[in-house]
């Protein structure tokens, strides 16, 4: 069993953290305070990211990308937890690896230029009846002549109003249940797609999450993604990398430098003649952070080593979803409580962690579902999930 982390990955580390507070770190501020992200910094931080070769990195070499395995992706995902979410989506790229099931034709229409951030992409699932039971979806695709007719209607759509395209599930055959779900690459030019309200959020400051509406919009057979039917296997399967990396890994990332600034104001900040982590309640704090970020940390790594041996990797992502999710919840409230009224006062950026991280327990599926899905699973399997030797963990 190895855990250190190979010289070329620390380097790999080090640079887009190196990057995060030369490049991003000047912008969130303003971010924060205006809503949005000036098009020419936008612009300028994709330039010097790209020139770096810090621009999707989670894509296979044969695609443009720095084919990281989904290991090293986690541990660079972690570092965009450091940063906004809208200045990792500009800096770094939004190439979900749903996209990598396109064909030889889409791959030159949409995924090819996503990869070299021509094009920009959102994933178009949820609607106001369909969160968390994406299988409850409305969105209708009809099979006319040559192509599709999609009507219905999305919302909750991050970057919405950035993307020029979007992968939209919608049923295809509502005979067939789960099995009667595709997904389709819709471009946002498409006639009878408009977009709907900016739906103003508690945190994620400069990222759009807006309403989508299909009317009738005509789709070519191009425009289908991956197999007939099989829209929710693969938003359960391929999209499951993004909940452990946009959600699971920058968590984690969010809590351990929201620790940071606590752990140096604990040493800072004295009260009744000495420091304030002198006293026991607040070693007891920052304690129980270290031990959950470290658990977090390793159960994340876990599931991406499942993802590298080819393995279904479905329940190990929903531990982390939920684990990762609640330990950052956790150390930001922590944080918020060392520093006091600090903590809750716009001055300094604790309470804009705190509003940031709250999403994660609801968003790509609430910890409720996820738990859900990790019970039914072990009352099917037994120990498989929680005895160390039956489920591998002390092998390979």
């Amino acid at each position: 069993m190895e855990f250190s982390v190979a010289y070329e990955h620390q380097e790999l580390i080090r640079m887009v953290r190196r990057f995060i507070d030369a490049e991003l770190k000047p912008l969130e501020d303003e971010v924060e305070e205006s809503g949005i992200l000036k098009e020419q910094d936008a612009k300028r931080i994709f330039e010097k990211s790209s020139a770096l070769g810090l621009y999707a990195m989670n894509v296979p070499e044969e695609l443009g990308g720095a084919g990281l395995s989904a290991v090293e992706t986690m541990l660079v995902e972690e570092q965009f937890g450091h940063t906004s979410d809208i200045l990792v989506r500009r800096a770094f790229g939004n190439v979900y690896e749903v996209l990598f099931a396109c064909d030889q034709v889409q791959r030159q229409r949409w995924l090819l230029p996503t990869v070299r951030g021509i094009r920009t992409c959102s994933i178009a699932i949820t609607e106001p009846g369909a969160g968390s039971d994406a299988a409850a979806i409305a969105t209708r695709a009809e099979l006319k002549g040559d192509g599709w007719t999609l009507t219905g209607g999305k919302h909750f759509i991050s970057d919405g109003a950035y993307s020029d395209y979007f992968v939209v599930s919608a049923v295809t055959d509502k005979s067939k249940g789960n099995k009667g779900i595709s997904l389709f690459l819709v471009d946002k030019d498409s006639p009878g797609l408009s977009l709907g309200r900016d739906q103003k959020m508690m945190g994620l400051r400069g990222t759009s999450h807006v309403e989508l509406f299909f009317d009738q919009v005509r789709l070519e057979r191009v425009n289908l993604l991956g197999e007939l039917g099989t829209g929710m296997r693969q938003i359960l399967t391929t999209l499951g990398r993004v909940r452990l990396g946009q959600v699971g890994a920058r968590s984690i990332g969010k809590a351990s430098h929201v620790l940071n600034l606590a752990v140096e104001y604990a040493n800072g900040r004295k009260q009744f003649g000495q420091p304030i982590g002198e006293f026991q309640m607040i070693q007891q704090m920052i304690a129980d952070s270290v031990i959950e970020i470290n658990s977090a940390r390793l159960l994340l790594l876990r599931a991406a080593w499942e993802i590298d041996r080819g393995k279904d990797a479905r329940d190990w992502i929903s531990m982390v979803k939920v684990h990762a999710t609640e330990v950052a919840n956790k150390v930001a409230d922590r944080a918020v409580q060392i520093f006091g009224g600090m903590g809750y006062c716009k001055d300094l950026p604790i309470e804009r962690y705190y509003r940031d991280l709250r999403i994660g327990r609801i968003y790509d599926g609430t910890s409720e579902i996820h738990r859900l899905v990790i019970a039914r699973s072990t009352l099917n399997s037994g120990s498989k999930l929680f005895d160390g030797l039956w489920s591998g963990a002390w092998t390979g």
